[in-house]
């Protein structure tokens, strides 16, 4: 299993800042599941996590994190990695 990545953009867009810790053409499919927000509730409430499924295999994994733009932008990223570490680490 690969390491837990590390942000590599975070950008304010509408609502929510966009932690993206990989690549969206990485993936053939990006979904916002209910589990994974749920289970990143208990460090951001009202967060999504969205995941894709990487070319070519079955394997989903966290492509980013939205968190509400009240929290500001630094601490947007690291609740987003204390969120992404949680679910893959």
């Amino acid at each position: 299993m690969e390491s837990v990545p590390k942000p590599k953009l975070v950008e304010l867009e509408g609502a929510y800042y966009h932690v993206r810790f990989r690549d969206p053409d990485e993936f053939v499919d990006i979904r916002t599941p209910i589990w994974a927000s749920n289970a990143a509730s208990s460090i951001s409430e009202g967060c999504r996590v969205r995941t894709g499924r990487r070319k070519g295999t079955d394997e989903w994994v966290v492509q980013s994190i939205l968190i509400p733009k009240h929290v500001g932008k630094a601490r947007a990223q690291s609740q987003a990695v204390s969120i992404i570490n949680k679910i893959e680490g």
